[in-house]
């Protein structure tokens, strides 16, 4: 494996201090494998061409059991000498050391204090989370440092750290976004079959709101054909805006280079009729500008009709109730 070509930050020097270390794992983790590393360094900083708003990410796992067709992280795997498939959903590298690391990197003499973003990469409240803690650690740091932070996930099991983060929340500014790409029951099984029920997701937003950490939604990805119809949409946009989402953000899928050809291959074998569809749809990564207009203006509409409040159709964000647009360029990240 070739570990030390690979770099979060785009290839940097090396990433960890040692060899891998693989655990099997047993129980409900039956089928996985997680590979034990140390990490040089656990705060990332995002590329400088990069048109993100944040400067800074963690991400104390790679891999995702999500097991997500679309996942656009899905070549890192690649760059570790595994393949963005199998290898991805069940070979999960784990930061061991990530929480040591986040607590020495935060020190004052090395540290600024910029906002860190985490699930740029990979879900940080994947099912291993409740194996290894490292997501919960993390957020104990940066709540003692008094670091303004947000995390990006689908996963249900952020609300074990409900009381920490609100704890985060009363100390420095704190965001959550969950990521609802529909409630159709067959789309959601067929494309992201390690991942909560959508529903659970919705309670999820409630909670968090509720407990005083800001919480929006992305309705990300839409998938072409799949969950793009005005009614699935508008099941996903009423059942968030009643949940009191901070904001409700469509985004179309992309497929960047290594996940389009891992997606079509699966879509091959869903649903052939489609493949055409989204060869054409799909010459490059993103959808056409017109394809993404209409989606915006669609779900702009859709939050107005439920008692929202929407951003204007192109700005591609819809905002619930006296509630600030999350940002739409950290937003894709997701795929």
């Amino acid at each position: 494996m070739r570990w030390r070509l690979a770099d979060e930050a785009g290839g940097q020097g090396e990433l960890f201090e040692r060899e891998v270390e693989r655990h099997v794992g047993r129980g409900e983790f039956r089928g996985m494998e997680f590979l034990h590393v140390e990490a040089r360094r656990v705060i990332n900083e995002v590329p400088k061409a990069s048109s993100m708003p944040f400067r800074w990410t963690i991400n104390a796992y790679r891999g995702c059991s999500h097991a997500c067709t679309y996942c656009f992280a899905r070549p890192t795997h690649e760059y570790l000498g595994m393949n963005a498939g199998d290898d991805f959903d069940r070979r999960i590298v784990v930061k061991v050391n990530a929480v040591e690391r986040v607590r020495a990197e935060l020190a004052p003499s090395r540290w600024t204090g910029d906002h860190i973003a985490m699930g740029t990469n990979t879900d940080p409240y994947q099912r291993c989370e409740g194996k290894y803690r490292l997501t919960q650690g993390i957020v104990g740091e940066l709540a003692a440092a008094g670091n303004p932070f947000s995390v990006l996930t689908k996963s249900t099991l952020i609300l074990r750290d409900l009381d920490l983060l609100a704890d985060a929340a009363r100390r420095t500014q704190v965001r959550a976004n969950f990521s609802i790409g529909t409630l159709d029951d067959g789309v959601w099984r067929a494309t992201e079959p390690g991942t909560p029920h959508p529903l659970r997701r919705v309670e999820a937003v409630a909670r968090l709101n509720d407990a005083g950490i800001p919480c929006g939604v992305l309705v990300a990805p839409v998938l072409p054909g799949l969950s793009d119809g005005p009614d699935q949409l508008e099941a996903v946009v009423k059942a968030c805006v009643e949940a009191g989402a901070r904001s409700i953000t469509p985004l179309l899928l992309h497929l960047r280079p290594g996940v389009r050809e891992h997606y079509l291959d699966w879509l091959a074998g869903y649903r052939p009729d489609l493949v055409a569809r989204y060869t054409d749809l799909y010459p490059r990564a993103y959808a056409p500008a017109r394809a993404q207009n209409a989606l915006a203006a669609l779900v702009h509409d859709l939050v107005a009709r439920h008692g929202g409040r929407s951003a204007r159709p192109h700005q591609a964000r819809a905002v619930a109730p006296a509630a600030k647009p999350a940002p739409p360029d950290q937003l894709r990240l997701l795929g």
